[in-house]
């Protein structure tokens, strides 16, 4: 291909011999020069747009960002002051359980939980001042503490009451049958056998031979033997030096050493050793010396009038 350069001013021409291929270099040339200069427009157009958004952006922000942080701080102060209020209920409560810890530890025998003992149960006051994170983690500890000791001292309580309600048990006021008549009271009376005055040193109850003799209390069986004086005698110790005597029965139906509940029948009535007929002689002896039972049946009953029934899953054959 041959291109024609004319040159108007000196009236000249001039003829350039150009190949295809020198043609498609310079074609592609041309197209490459445009899109160059295409895409740094588009670049600095857009780098424009940019920086006017960012110029509004942060125009603008400083007042999304206070509105933003203000909702946070209102919502956790709020927060804060509902959780105080729960929390003031909870020391009410906390308060009443120890009112009521103090009338039990009165009836176990403990001195009270005072606020020596203990942290306290002080607490946030509300009042128009916002509550501060502080306070609630204070309040929370304190609370924290006072459970804790109020726990320890609940459960002294439960161990005294236990051990009383223990002692209660080895206590004899149980009657010892469950179907009899009161014979001859503790005390001086008519022997019936020299017709003279001598010291009956328990008391009997006329019952029908086989009847169950009853445990006045729990104990341990340390006496089961045939004696002149009390026929067939058990003896049950209590402890601290309280013992209970059954006397005249016709059978025993445990044996030394063992383990006995109040309520258990542990002989049956009879007439063995000295006596006149079928009846149950009942004995509570304190350090070896004899005690007028019918001071400990009163503790809990009248013995006239109370006739408790057989624990049968006790009756031992």
């Amino acid at each position: 291909m041959q291109l024609i350069i004319t040159d108007s001013w000196l009236a000249k021409s001039r003829a350039i011999r150009v190949t295809s291929t020198q043609l498609s270099m310079l074609c592609i040339l041309g197209f490459f020069l445009v899109a160059l200069a295409a895409y740094g427009g588009y670049q600095i157009y857009s780098h424009a747009q940019k920086t006017e958004n960012w110029v509004k952006a942060l125009a603008i922000m400083p007042s999304e960002s206070f509105s933003e942080t203000q909702k946070k701080d209102e919502f956790i102060r709020n927060n804060l002051d509902v959780l105080a209020r729960q929390l003031g209920e909870i020391q009410v409560k906390v308060t009443e359980l120890e009112s009521l810890g103090e009338r039990i530890s009165g009836l176990a025998g403990v001195a009270p939980m005072t606020s020596a003992g203990h942290p306290g149960a002080g607490g946030v006051l509300l009042s128009d001042r916002p509550v501060r994170l502080e306070e609630i983690q204070t309040l929370l500890k304190n609370l924290d503490q006072f459970t804790s000791d109020k726990t320890k001292f609940l459960t002294l309580i439960e161990s005294k009451l236990l051990e009383k309600k223990l002692q209660g048990l080895m206590i004899p006021t149980q009657f010892p049958l469950s179907n009899g008549d009161l014979g001859s009271k503790f005390g001086r009376r008519i022997d019936p056998f020299t017709g003279k005055w001598s010291f009956h040193s328990g008391m009997d109850f006329k019952a029908d031979t086989g009847t169950p003799i009853l445990a006045a209390a729990g104990g341990v069986v340390v006496i089961k033997a045939a004696q002149p004086e009390y026929g067939n005698v058990v003896e049950i110790d209590h402890g601290n030096g309280l013992v209970t005597r059954y006397a005249h029965a016709s059978k025993i139906l445990v044996k030394r050493g063992d383990l006995i509940k109040r309520g258990q029948a542990v002989a049956l009535v009879g007439t063995s050793g000295r006596s006149t007929g079928p009846h149950l002689h009942f004995e509570v002896l304190v350090n070896n010396v004899a005690q007028d039972p019918q001071k400990f049946i009163e503790t809990s009953q009248k013995y006239a009038r109370l006739r408790p029934k057989v624990n049968e899953s006790l009756l031992k054959k």
